[in-house]
């Protein structure tokens, strides 16, 4: 067991948070129904225990249809006050929710390190990431305002084009990435002109909390309505009405088939799905030994191995292995583990509390069938975490060959000729990124090729990763749906919608008068700089 250290006293935790509010339709409604506790895996004394961070509402059906109606109504069929707004006006609403939302730095950040156990420096990078992408999408959003402010003609027809929203989203954020990815599909969704219903993720629940006022300060009423509770009792009967036109989930594959499946119009319900993956590192013979042990350590371990875009499967070919896993084995045992806030730490407790018991059973069934744990450490239990394990050599009949691991363990597979690999990847139910470790361009060139048609990202000689938050993110086959970035995340919470009318003197004269008198927000050839 991990000797306890002191927490800081500015990270310590003043009392649980009693969490009683949620909103629906501009109002902070005070729920006084059943809750549900919230526990860190972190323990606040030397003998372990898991540490009672507050309480949430455990919410069902009723909320849920007020909270759904609350959105239909701020849309109102595409009248309301939110969707036909002025771009100038959503931006204005935009920009206020964000200053509330820096003054909650502190806050935020402490609870991303109690709730999921995520590190005092990647904590801090998430919030200033999510205020950065926030920015960084008001000002695609200006321009793709300021392209949109013309009248385009062919054919003797004119066309005013623009992007319109698409109605109502109900929105569902990952554990890992609380904050930031949640805003990746929520903050989109608002300022293309959508109403939302937004349910924080199952872990990072409370790190919502300080920023419902800033929600209901700053957006008409029922343009965002937040509530809690399991998904099951919260999502599924909003689905089951057919009223919500995007599903908005960053998750897993049958979370978001489930939630598909209850819709009855399924042909009517857009999709942006951001689900699991099962990236491979891929590492030639002439490998930068250093700098590939490096990046596959950050790919395979950033807080823990829970993203998505981790490296989940390592193949090493037979030239370079030895030396590879020697270097590898040992930089992983020279990780730190600890809190959060700890100096230095690179590993940190693990928020989910069967997750070690889950991550054991890999390791035992891959050591079962014939693989090994070549790191000293590897396997070994904490109260809250359990040592990354690297294990060798894996095969297709072990576990975790095929599951997505989402934390630490690390299955490396020998190969000898590249067709094992590639061919791995063609069969796989997934295709998000891939890092390609090599130097030779001879050899590079027509992997790139094979590889881009099998994924979505290659990384060469670097880890898979999200960011930057302006190049696209998604996935193949099970791996996502629709596309997120600053750029791509505007339109895919959006549809090009436009006025045409043919050249004739009486739309000529219509035409101008109505750009004259700006009596419409969507006929306009104003723009912001």
């Amino acid at each position: 067991m991990k000797s306890f250290t002191p927490i800081p006293e500015k990270f310590m935790l003043k009392a649980p948070i009693d969490q009683r509010h949620y909103l629906i339709g501009g109002e902070l409604l005070r729920w006084d129904g059943k809750t549900s506790e919230v526990f860190s895996t972190i323990s606040s004394t030397p003998e372990y225990t898991p540490t009672l961070l507050g309480s949430i509402p455990d919410m069902g059906e009723t909320e849920a249809l007020k909270a759904l109606d609350a959105a239909l109504m701020a849309y109102d069929k595409g009248k309301g006050t939110w969707p036909t707004m002025k771009v100038k006006d959503r931006i204005a609403c935009m920009e206020r929710f964000l200053e509330q939302m820096k003054s909650k730095r502190e806050q935020t950040v402490a609870l991303l390190m109690w709730e999921i156990g995520k590190s005092l420096p990647d904590s801090q990078k998430e919030f200033d990431r999510t205020v950065e992408y926030i920015e960084d999408t008001l000002e695609e959003y200006k321009t793709l305002d300021r392209n949109a402010a013309r009248f385009d003609k062919h054919d003797g027809v004119y066309a005013h084009i623009r992007r319109g929203p698409l109605g109502v989203v109900l929105c569902l954020g990952p554990y890992n990435y609380p904050l930031n990815e949640t805003f990746a599909l929520l903050i989109p969704a608002i300022i293309m002109g959508n109403t939302t219903i937004f349910k924080p993720a199952k872990h990072g629940v409370l790190l919502i909390t300080p920023l419902l006022e800033a929600f209901q300060n700053s957006f008409p009423k029922g343009v965002v309505n937040v509530l809690f509770g399991r998904g099951r009792a919260v999502a599924a009967p909003i689905m089951k009405t057919g009223k919500v036109d995007v599903l908005a989930l960053i998750g897993n594959s049958k979370s978001a088939n489930a939630l598909q499946d209850q819709h009855p119009k399924s042909n009517r319900l857009r999709l942006v799905l951001g689900l699991e993956a099962k990236n491979p590192a891929i590492i030639l013979p002439d490998a930068d030994l250093e700098l590939t042990v490096q990046e596959c350590l950050s790919g395979t371990l950033s807080f823990n191995g829970q993203r998505c875009t981790a490296l989940k499967i390592v193949y090493v070919h037979e030239q370079i292995q030895e030396a590879f896993l020697k270097r590898f084995a040992a930089a992983v045992d020279a990780l730190t583990f600890g809190n959060p806030w700890d100096s230095g730490v690179n590993l940190t407790p693990l928020p989910e509390p069967g997750k070690s018991d889950y991550i054991q059973e890999l390791i035992d069934d891959a050591l079962e069938k014939g693989a090994r744990i070549l790191n000293e450490k590897g396997g070994t239990r904490y109260d809250n975490f359990i040592w990354p394990a690297v294990l060798y050599p894996v095969t297709a009949q072990m576990r975790v060959y095929e599951e997505e691991q989402f934390g630490p363990v690390i299955p490396v597979v020998p190969f000898t000729k590249i067709d094992q690999p590639l061919n791995d990847m063609a069969e796989s139910n997934y295709g998000q990124q891939v890092s390609l470790f090599g130097k030779d361009v001879r050899t590079l060139a027509p992997l790139i090729d094979t590889l881009a048609n099998l994924v979505c990202r290659v990384n060469l000689n670097s880890s898979c990763q999200r960011g930057p938050d302006v190049y696209p993110f998604t996935g193949r086959k099970d791996s996502a749906q629709s596309t997120l970035s600053v750029y791509d995340a505007l339109r895919s919470f959006s549809i090009r919608t436009f006025v045409a009318f043919k050249d004739n003197d009486l739309n000529t004269e219509i035409v101008e008068a109505l750009l004259e008198e700006k009596n419409s927000n969507f006929i306009s050839t104003e723009y912001l700089l």
